[in-house]
């Protein structure tokens, strides 16, 4: 079901935009948890080892993912904003097609060559074939998480974060259902893990399929729709490819530090894959009202109503700061208990590690809480050049700790990696948010 966001109040609009964004959010991210909590409980640390290890190369591909069906929804929010019904089913038509042609290219790249990006990556020998077998089956089913994730933006963008949210919680059940027996079982292992996602995502993609045809018109295109002019297909473009290479030039800083990583062995690299799951939990509400002000910012845009789109970026900042204090406060707390989970009983080392990365990163969460916001507005109204200087800016500051921090700190340096990186884009994406808010301001006024 389609909503408006033009209308009414912004706090309360985007608060309840978020809620289902956020469940949707800790559900999707509840797949990698579950995947490393089985792992980790049922087949050893060495198997925890070698399924973390494959955390960057899968947020190479799938941040790519994220950020380009994410940035092709925000023309079909612009124009549905505009009350724009040709142009909306014209949108779908595209991100279709421009999904499918990216889910091609990406199989082909990742299956071909993810047992040489491991080997660059100089994963300790012990763990190289179990995390090629996990990955290798991830990239190959890759285009069904395209589809998923391409059909669920783009009913957020019309309005609806609640239909995306109960798909993606029917995923996880089903994955849930699927991981112990392929593991134990069927004894399939490690492969048994990958497998069971890639089919919950499959059947994730029937289900949203089904409730498109069923419940949204707004979607439902014609023959005319599929044959764009190419300024359409171009508008798409301008700010998808930015928003995917936003994420992948973000994966490769993520690649570079595991490298380093690698080198501090099984145990650290264990450490810093489950703290990585459980900080990525905890994330989810600054991410779900970036989110949130992507949908909101494109359809008000579309609307050519800035001043709500100023009064939804203060009244969110007010929103997702606090959360994202109390979340920081939680995982500190309650890290060596959540660590736990991960690994039983005889594994302090793991848990002392697990709660480094826990305390740096936690007190550092209001930041990325301001990073989100100013990255998915500037996105929403169609502003792709600070969102891709940021990117790099993550790179950089990514790199810079996996190259002298690691060296000179160990594994605090890694920890430190992601609050540097933070407060690196965070800069150019808040003087870019300002200058965008000075230039509406006068456009509102006249």
């Amino acid at each position: 079901m389609t909503k408006n966001l033009t209308e009414g109040d912004p706090a309360r609009l985007i608060l309840f935009f978020t809620l289902p964004l956020l469940a949707g959010n800790i559900f999707q991210q509840l797949y990698a948890f579950v995947d490393t909590l089985i792992v980790g409980r049922f087949l050893g640390v060495e198997a925890l080892a070698a399924v973390g290890c494959t955390g960057s190369l899968m947020f190479l591909f799938i941040g790519f993912i994220l950020g380009f069906t994410s940035g092709l929804s925000i023309y079909t929010g612009q124009r549905f904003g505009a009350k724009d019904r040709r142009g909306v089913r014209q949108s779908v038509a595209v991100c279709i097609e421009l999904s499918a042609a990216a889910s091609v290219v990406l199989t082909v790249i990742g299956v071909a060559f993810c047992r040489t990006f491991l080997i660059w990556m100089q994963t300790p020998p012990e763990i190289l074939q179990g995390a090629y077998d996990f990955i290798s089956i991830i990239y190959g089913g890759i285009f069904t998480f395209v589809l998923i994730q391409m059909q669920a933006n783009i009913l957020r963008a019309l309005g609806d974060s609640r239909a995306p949210t109960i798909i993606l919680a029917s995923m996880l059940f089903i994955n849930i259902l699927l991981e112990p027996v392929a593991i134990l079982w069927l004894g399939w292992g490690i492969p048994g893990a990958a497998l069971a996602t890639v089919v919950a995502w499959l059947i994730g993609n029937v289900i949203c399929f089904f409730y498109i045809r069923a419940k949204v018109p707004a979607m439902h295109t014609r023959w005319s729709d599929w044959k764009p002019d190419r300024q359409v297909v171009m508008a798409h473009l301008k700010i998808g490819i930015p928003m995917g290479f936003q994420a992948s030039v973000i994966a490769i800083g993520t690649v570079i530090l595991q490298v380093a990583l690698n080198h501090l062995g099984p145990v650290a690299v264990a450490a810093y894959a489950a703290s990585q799951k459980v900080d990525s939990v905890a994330l989810m509400p600054t991410m779900s009202f970036g989110m949130a002000m992507a949908a909101y910012t494109a359809q008000n845009y579309g609307a050519r109503k800035f001043a709500r789109i100023e009064e939804g970026v203060k009244k969110c900042i007010y929103m997702s700061v606090g959360f994202s204090i109390a979340a920081g406060a939680a995982v500190i707390f309650f890290g060596p208990s959540i660590m736990h989970l991960f690994v039983g009983d005889g594994q302090e080392q793991v848990i002392e590690y697990g709660q480094t990365y826990l305390v740096v990163n936690g007190v550092c969460y209001w930041i990325l809480a301001l990073l989100f916001i100013f990255r998915f507005t500037l996105q929403g109204l169609g502003k792709s050049m600070a969102p891709t200087i940021a990117g790099v800016m993550e790179l950089i500051m990514r790199a810079a700790a996996a190259v002298f921090l690691v060296e000179w700190l160990g594994y605090l340096g890694a920890c430190c990696a992601s609050p540097l990186a933070w407060i690196g884009a965070c800069v150019p994406l808040a003087v870019a948010f300002f200058l965008t808010r000075k230039h509406m301001r006068k456009k509102y006024s006249l």
